[in-house]
């Protein structure tokens, strides 16, 4: 494993996918950095952070010898990750609010951004941002996120808490690779936010609506138990899980 470590970038993630597009990478490449300017997160989102309190970093994973036919494979078996890695520092009731923020006490603790390299048609890579909020305990204006310090009361070594990631992110990925994607399945939906139970929901358009998630697809999608016990299915661009 090869850690780069930097003051401040403007992601980590565009570092590293330009640092790819260079330079043949050893896997399990890491770019960490103390603050990130411009920290991205899914569907465009911004992500910000105090600066040398969270981890901030991304992974380069060579995905070219798996064989995977739905990529949402790889989100699930990150997810889990994080989650395994957090249960060893004992963070309390962990979720996964789908697709792959991670919870504890309902509470966004990490984000993910996951950006696929393909080439030629098939998966070459994939790069991994993680943004996990650490030792950081003042989130004024966002009442749903909270640290592993407010969580724990304890301060966490950044080095640590990413080496014990780097763990588990290999032991799920030596499961992808021995295709093991009905275990995959099963263990995040386990740890689904709010599976089984009453939601709401908004879609494109703004409109609220309730309905019962009933699981996630191999391609990724929700599908949901609306009225009259219709089933319908919902990519990420279509709707949002509310708190």
């Amino acid at each position: 494993m090869h850690i780069i470590k930097l003051n401040a970038i403007d992601s980590t993630n565009s570092y590293l996918r330009a640092l790819s597009s260079e330079d043949v990478l050893v896997d399990y490449t890491v770019v960490m950095a103390k603050f990130q300017t411009q920290g991205r997160g899914q569907m465009g989102t911004v992500w910000n952070s105090e600066s040398s309190k969270n981890l901030t970093a991304s992974v380069f994973k060579d995905i070219s010898t798996l064989y995977i036919e739905y990529p949402f494979y790889i989100s699930m078996a990150i997810s889990l990750a994080l989650i395994k890695a957090l249960q060893s520092f004992s963070i309390p009731k962990l979720s996964i609010k789908w697709p792959n923020d991670i919870l504890s006490e309902d509470k966004k603790i990490c984000g993910v951004l996951i950006e696929n390299v393909i080439k030629q048609n098939s998966f070459r890579a994939t790069i991994i941002g993680i943004g996990l909020n650490v030792n950081q305990t003042d989130f004024e204006g966002l009442p749903k996120a909270s640290s592993l310090k407010l969580l724990s009361g304890k301060t966490f070594n950044l080095d640590e808490v990413l080496h014990v990631l780097m763990k588990y992110l290999k032991y799920y990925f030596m499961l992808l690779r021995k295709q093991e994607y009905e275990y995959l399945n099963q263990e995040y939906e386990s740890f689904l936010f709010r599976k089984d139970k009453p939601s709401t929901f908004v879609d494109v358009e703004g409109s609220l609506f309730s309905g019962i998630i009933k699981k996630v697809t191999v391609s990724g999608n929700l599908q949901v138990l609306l009225e009259d016990n219709i089933i319908k299915e919902f990519d990420l661009k279509e709707i949002t899980l509310l708190y």
